[in-house]
């Protein structure tokens, strides 16, 4: 699943997410930011499951976020207890417009309105053994890699005047100096 699209307004959207499930995630971005904690959207688990947001802290704790956008949203949703296979903290985050009570009690809580958010109730810790934890931070690692990558080739697909996507003289010849 690319990350990056030059064909969106926003390159960042890979047409799954709603606006109003982008306006959550951009306020708990902002929240996570501002707690010193890194995080990845659209992660995909080793159990094939995507989680809206991976979040990994400074000392290498793991949490997800699973953003809700309705009532409906929220029911016809059965796969986020898995989620708590691979992270020590589990939030939902949501925006003003749905009930706070329809989120579970054994997980934390999120309200965003975009512009920030607002941490309601604390997740509890559920640490994962350590293989998980080893596994789960490498693919953190390697997919911001990859979309950092694919961020620089969208801004700039074909490479300068000398060089291509790859930062080679590709298509020079033998004989081909770069400019001074």
């Amino acid at each position: 699943m690319p990350l990056v699209s030059p064909l969106h307004r926003d390159p960042l959207i890979d047409g799954r997410q709603s606006e109003r499930a982008m306006m959550v995630r951009r306020g708990v971005q902002r929240l996570m930011v501002a707690r010193r904690v890194s995080l990845l959207p659209e992660v995909v688990l080793a159990s094939g499951r995507r989680a809206d947001l991976v979040c990994l802290g400074e000392k290498g704790e793991i949490t997800i976020v699973e953003i809700k956008t309705s009532i409906e949203d929220f029911r016809v949703d059965r796969k986020w207890p898995d989620y708590r296979r691979f992270s020590d903290r589990l939030y939902f985050a949501t925006h003003p417009g749905v009930p706070l009570e329809i989120f579970p009690e054994d997980c934390g809580l999120i309200l965003s309105d975009g512009y920030g958010a607002e941490l309601m109730r604390e997740a509890p810790e559920h640490r994962m053994p350590p293989a998980t934890r080893k596994a789960l931070t490498l693919r953190f690692a390697r997919v911001a890699a990859d979309r950092l990558v694919q961020a620089e080739w969208a801004a700039n697909p074909f490479g300068s005047d000398e060089t291509g996507p790859f930062g080679l003289f590709e298509d020079a010849g033998d004989d081909y100096e770069p400019p001074a």
